[in-house]
């Protein structure tokens, strides 16, 4: 009998440690899960708020539970003496390889995401990057595509449209028509001004709470450099200038105002025999 307390004695000393540390760990397990899905609902209920993109929203919401998850089994490992240090380079190294393995795709969905934070174009925005022009038709983590004004579809790399100069040409609701236009040099200037300024004021689409500009740009070779400049909504752009462009060159030649063309006069010094 005395020997079997003993063993009992033993075991619960022995053991006494260990369940004290299974049962931190359950706890710490249980704390971590609960933390784990309050940050993921968090993340999900901020984001949402904030009208960010849901694709992203759920990724993070997950990613931040796996993160909670990770360091909570990290820690419990430790509690029982396993040495997480090397664990953790071993992750460190995968991590790295994988990186540098999937370098081009990650830089994209880097790029991605930092396109749908920052939004510097939306879908149905006409914009010019990467020596593309073309609406937006969807922003992925990867890639986008746009769609070009004679209807072909590009997809572009989100590190390509990142890393280059963004033209968002409709972010503005209005723009300004500029149509160039050049004149004899026998032509008055200051009657040329007036018959360009009453053609431009004449316009139908024109923006009336902006005045228009009509300005001497130049003496060219061959011509006086005009440009007329009027303010319209972005979507009568395109009509604005073509009929602009027209009723210059009416209002010109119903004024005797030449429009020339480049020319060279070639002087001989000695006759042609």
């Amino acid at each position: 009998m005395n020997g079997m307390a003993d063993w009992s004695k033993e075991i619960i000393t022995l053991g006494t440690p260990y369940a004290l540390r299974v049962i931190g760990v359950l706890v710490l397990i249980v704390v971590a899960w609960i933390v784990a899905g309050w940050t993921k609902r968090a993340i999900n209920r901020t984001l949402t708020r904030a009208e960010f993109d849901l694709t992203l929203t759920r990724f993070f919401g997950n990613m931040s539970r796996w993160v909670v998850l990770l360091l909570a089994i990290l820690a419990a490992l430790g509690v029982f003496g396993v040495e997480t240090t090397s664990f953790a380079a071993v992750i460190a190294a995968g991590g790295l390889a994988i990186g540098l393995a999937f370098q081009g795709t990650l830089s994209n969905f880097a790029a991605g995401i930092m396109l749908l934070i920052f939004r510097p174009f939306s879908v149905g925005n006409v914009v010019n990057v990467a020596g593309h022009t073309g609406s937006i038709f969807e922003i992925g983590l990867f890639t986008t595509a746009m769609d070009t004004p004679d209807n072909r579809r590009i997809i572009l790399p989100n590190s390509a449209i990142f890393g280059s100069t963004i033209e968002n040409i409709s972010y503005h609701d209005t723009r300004r028509v500029d149509v160039s236009i050049g004149t004899d040099y026998s032509a008055d200037i200051d009657r040329t001004r007036t018959r360009l300024k009453e053609t431009a004021e004449a316009i139908e689409k024109r923006l009336d709470d902006k005045e228009v500009a009509i300005v001497l740009t130049g003496l060219g070779a061959s011509s006086i450099d005009w440009s007329v400049r009027v303010w319209v909504n972005a979507a009568d752009y395109w009509a604005v200038k073509d009929a602009l462009t027209r009723d210059l060159k009416v209002a010109l030649d119903g004024a005797g105002i030449g429009i020339p063309f480049p020319q060279m006069d070639l002087h001989l010094d000695q006759p042609v025999s």
